[in-house]
């Protein structure tokens, strides 16, 4: 059972993992094998809209129907929504405003970066630029891989 063995660290979830978290995709098990460690879960309320941006677009390239895209969005809003804490974008829109201006890197990275910082979380992606501009700042972050080293 998660956060069974102690006190639960807090992480913040980007898009690329909760994506992995509802469709099989590769880095899937890996991602789905972080919902049993000790996190204690949290992620903008961006996260929602980047999951049902990818979702679309697996829909569109054919990867996906639209009625199973539905049912993934529908798992992480309601089995998932219970897993993971929402925090609301605003609060921490400065601060990423801030560190995309700085970092010269993508604004909604950089809410989840935020987020991390605010909180003092971990952060967990499957973006490897995301993973060093967080280690970089001296986050704790675990890289989701997507493919196998070769």
């Amino acid at each position: 059972m998660p956060g069974a063995n102690g006190p639960a660290r807090r992480a913040v979830v980007d898009a690329s993992v909760a994506v992995r978290w509802v469709v099989p995709e590769e880095g899937s098990e890996l991602a789905a094998a972080l919902l049993q460690q000790s996190f204690r879960w949290l992620a903008p309320r961006l996260m929602l809209t980047e999951v049902a941006s990818a979702l679309r677009r697996k829909v569109v390239e054919g990867e996906l129907s639209t009625e199973v895209a539905l049912e993934a969005l529908d798992v992480l809003m309601t089995e998932l929504g219970s897993v993971i804490e929402l925090a609301a974008d605003e609060t921490v829109m400065p601060l990423a405003l801030t560190l995309a201006l700085s970092l010269e890197h993508k604004l909604p990275d950089c809410v989840y970066l935020a987020l991390a910082e605010r909180t003092g979380a971990d952060l967990v992606t499957a973006d490897r630029q995301l993973d060093r501009i967080a280690r970089n700042r001296g986050i704790a972050a675990t890289l989701v891989p997507t493919a196998e080293p070769g």
